[in-house]
C-alpha cells in the first residue's frame, strides 16, 4: 500500500485547509465508489504562518487575548472541525496532515491515533528525549520524575487533533521543533491550565535540523501504518 507525500513549505492556515478539504473530499468520493487501489492517500507536511485554531469541542475562553491584540501580533484565528481544544501553529513547528483511507490500510481510528503518537515518540527519541502518552489527554508529552518515579509538571511536545468520516482522515499532528513557545502563553494550550508546552530544541538545548525531523517523522509513521511513501 502506498501513500503520496507533499511538503508544502510555509503556508497560511486557510490556504492549507482548503487543500486538505479538497483532498479529503476527493478521498471520500473515491471510497464511496469502492474502487480498489494501492493508493491509501497522502501525507501533507507544512509550517504555518502564526495561527491559533480551536476545535469543535473547544472553549473560546481558552484564548486569553483579544482579537485586536491577535491582529497586532500578526496571527490569525480559526474555528475548525477537528477534535480537541485550542492550539497554536507557527514557524519551527512541523504540522503533518495525513489524508488517508483507514479502511484500505486496515486499521480503525483509535489505532490510527496511537500510531500518530508512536511516530512522534520514536522521532523525538532520536534526539534523546523520552516522551510518552498521558492518560485522558491526547498528544505526546514529556514529564520529569523524581527518584521515586513520581511525575512533576507535564509539558506537551506534540498536539494531535483528527477528523474522520467514512474511514477517511484529515487534520493530524503538530510537533514543536524550534517553535517560539511564547505564543502558547496567550492560550490555555489544548484547554489545560496546569500543564506546559515544550519543543525538541527546548528539551535538548541544541539547534535541530527541521528537515531531518520531517524525514524521521514521516518514516516512523509510514512504518507504523505499514505503507510505502511515494516521494
Amino acid at each position: 500500500m502506498k501513500v503520496g507525500y507533499k511538503d508544502l513549505g510555509t503556508m497560511s492556515y486557510k490556504e492549507c485547509w482548503d487543500i486538505q478539504r479538497n483532498l479529503f473530499d476527493e478521498r471520500l468520493r473515491h471510497h464511496a465508489t469502492r474502487q480498489t487501489s494501492d493508493d491509501a492517500g497522502c501525507l501533507l507536511v507544512v509550517e504555518h504562518t502564526p495561527v491559533y485554531t480551536l476545535g469543535k469541542s473547544g472553549k473560546s475562553s481558552n484564548m486569553l487575548i483579544s482579537e485586536e491584540h491577535l491582529k497586532r501580533l500578526g496571527a490569525e484565528f480559526f474555528h475548525i472541525d477537528r477534535g480537541g481544544d485550542i492550539t497554536f501553529h507557527g514557524p519551527g513547528q512541523i504540522v503533518l496532515y495525513p489524508i488517508l483511507n483507514l479502511d484500505s490500510i486496515g486499521i480503525g481510528l483509535r489505532r490510527y491515533i496511537e500510531l500518530l503518537e508512536s511516530a512522534v515518540i520514536d522521532t523525538v527519541a532520536t534526539y534523546g528525549i523520552r516522551a510518552e502518552r498521558l492518560e485522558g489527554a491526547t498528544g505526546v508529552w514529556i514529564c520529569d520524575r523524581d527518584a521515586s518515579g513520581a511525575p512533576s509538571r507535564w509539558r506537551k511536545i506534540c498536539a494531535i487533533g483528527v477528523k474522520a468520516s467514512h474511514f477517511v482522515t484529515m487534520h493530524g499532528l503538530a510537533l514543536n521543533v524550534a517553535t517560539d513557545l511564547n505564543w502558547f502563553t496567550m492560550i490555555n494550550p489544548c484547554g489545560f491550565v496546569d500543564k506546559g508546552v515544550t519543543s525538541i530544541e527546548r528539551e535538548t538545548g541544541k539547534s535541530v535540523d527541521i528537515e531531518q525531523v520531517k524525514r524521521l517523522l514521516v518514516e516512523n509513521l509510514a512504518k507504523g501504518l505499514g505503507v510505502e511513501v511515494a516521494y
